[in-house]
């Protein structure tokens, strides 16, 4: 029987952080190829590296290139990922059989995180985590980046689960599987485009010292699984929670009349809640992705320390 080594690439300027022990922040790929169209897709990815950058640390752009995993982005690659076309969108199942058919994929939360434990890299960066959805007791639609937070040992900062989700039953299936949720600053937990909610968050830590501090004694510990930080979003950039709520309620009602299911699900309401809010949410959701960069950042600089 023969062995498949793996095949990943770091890029020039992770590498060199690497051996420098300077702090690396990883990012998903999935906001490049299904997020937004180009250029715009290209012009938010690069802010937000600037935004990690700035914080002294290095941004791990993580894709699947025909079938070579990428742990970091050189710009021309990143310009050639934000013009592809029919990009895979990858997460635990389907991310091997990419790679071994040499195909092209984008990942997801769930995937991202695999990559940066691959790349020894302990901070991730996303928008917002993906959870269980609504019907699920009918459906079983519940995303697998839920039981990759149990599994795999990176810190994750993101503001809150997607709004569109059910977000009782997500923190619930965390707390099933021993996630710590942690909220940045507050008691409230977030709601992704909304800084607050009416839910209490789990836990609360209030700087990045302290959240560093948790994601070294998990490890010291044995324990499997990551952590999950939730950070709320700029109070200045939020879209109210009343706002939203009958948005998100129609979008939802569309989806189920027109059959709508599976991974076609997220796609479908981000895009329909982008034309009922006439584009905010997505100024919304930039805001806080880059706001979750920054304070990534400081996570990974404080695992330095």
């Amino acid at each position: 029987m023969s062995l498949i080594s793996l095949d990943l690439v770091l890029s020039p300027e992770v590498e060199d952080a690497k051996k420098n022990g300077t702090p690396i922040v990883a990012l998903e790929s999935t906001i490049i190829t299904h997020g937004m169209p180009y250029p715009q897709n290209l012009q938010v990815a690069k802010q937000v590296e600037a935004d990690i950058r700035a914080k002294g640390a290095v941004p791990a752009t993580m894709a699947v290139l025909n079938g070579t995993l990428h742990a970091g982005l050189t710009e021309a690659q990143l310009e050639e990922l934000a013009q592809a076309k029919n990009v895979a969108k990858v997460s635990r199942a389907d991310m091997p059989v990419i790679m071994a058919q040499g195909r092209t994929g984008a990942t997801t939360v769930a995937a991202t995180m695999i990559a940066a434990n691959l790349a020894g890299i302990d901070v991730f960066a996303t928008g917002g985590i993906g959870g269980v959805h609504k019907g699920a007791e009918d459906s079983f639609d519940i995303s697998a980046d839920l039981t990759e937070l149990a599994h795999t040992p990176v810190t994750v900062v993101a503001a809150g689960a997607k709004a569109i989700l059910d977000v009782p039953k997500t923190l619930e299936v965390l707390e099933t599987n021993g996630v710590p949720v942690i909220t940045y600053g507050q008691d409230s937990f977030p709601a992704f485009w909304s800084a607050t909610s009416d839910l209490a968050s789990p836990l609360r830590m209030d700087n990045a010292a302290d959240i560093a501090a948790a994601h070294k004694t998990r490890g010291a510990m044995a324990l499997p699984g990551g952590q999950l930080v939730a950070n709320p979003i700029p109070t200045a950039d939020e879209i109210p929670a009343s706002e939203l709520a009958p948005v998100i309620a129609q979008a939802t009602q569309e989806a189920a009349d027109k059959g709508v299911s599976g991974k076609d699900v997220t796609p479908f309401l981000l895009a329909r809640i982008f034309e009922l809010t006439d584009g905010k949410s997505l100024v919304a959701n930039i805001a806080l992705v880059r706001n979750n960069a920054r304070l990534a950042a400081d996570i990974a600089a404080a695992l330095k320390a």
